[in-house]
């Protein structure tokens, strides 16, 4: 699956917050949703739009984000 078939960014929409396409339902409102304990099921189900393919490229997305971050380690105070 290639999520870029399913996520857009545009600064008019949402403040260019990363989106399913053809909707304004944000990545980051799905992985909130998915961190708040609800399942894939219930998110489609609470939004219409989405479909249990969309919910897992939102995810893709969120990996690739983050395997492509830069990370610097900070010192731990003592």
């Amino acid at each position: 699956m290639d999520y870029k078939d399913y996520i857009h960014s545009d600064s008019r929409i949402m403040l260019g917050k990363p989106v399913i396409k053809g909707t304004r339902i944000t990545v980051e409102h799905i992985l909130s949703e998915l961190t708040a304990g609800m399942e894939i099921s219930e998110i489609v189900e609470a939004h219409p739009s989405l479909d249990k393919e969309k919910v897992r490229a939102a995810i893709a997305y969120a990996l690739d984000v983050l395997r492509n971050e830069d990370v610097y380690s900070l010192a731990e105070k003592k």
